[in-house]
């Protein structure tokens, strides 16, 4: 096979591998919010234990636990991870900015991939592998 006809092949894969980037993408998030709220696979918050539900951190579990389970079916994919992507630009500007520039130090990395990941997926929808998919949405 020759290469331009390797390139083609390789770009029809494209709408499944948005699904496949949504869907590992999602079960990553959700365990941040499954930390939070039942500390499982185990506690995050500081001093262990789960966030109280009305809390900034219990808000942002609930979000993260149940907008990713949303994301990992892909039901009402696009404004669900619009609404992410906004919560992850929020946690990253309160609370990890404050604690320096770069986020690598300031433990931002992961909600800066999540928000720009989120945001792409507003934009491009759940791929074929998906709930809105079998919906016709």
């Amino acid at each position: 096979m020759t290469a331009p006809n390797l390139v083609a092949k390789w770009s029809t894969w494209t709408p499944r591998l948005l699904s496949v980037l949504r869907i590992v993408a999602a079960f990553l998030f959700m365990q941040f919010g499954t930390a939070k709220l039942f500390a499982f696979p185990a506690a995050i918050m500081p001093g262990g234990g789960t966030a109280p539900i009305m809390s900034l951190p219990g808000i942002a579990g609930i979000l993260e636990t149940f907008g990713g389970l949303f994301l990992l079916v892909g039901l009402f994919t696009r404004p669900v991870a619009f609404i992410l992507a906004g919560e992850m630009a929020i946690a990253y500007f309160l609370g990890h900015a404050p604690h320096g520039f770069w986020p690598v130090l300031n433990q931002g990395h992961p909600a800066i991939l999540f928000c720009f990941i989120w945001l792409y997926v507003s934009a491009a929808g759940a791929g074929p592998w998906s709930l809105d998919a079998k919906r016709g949405m």
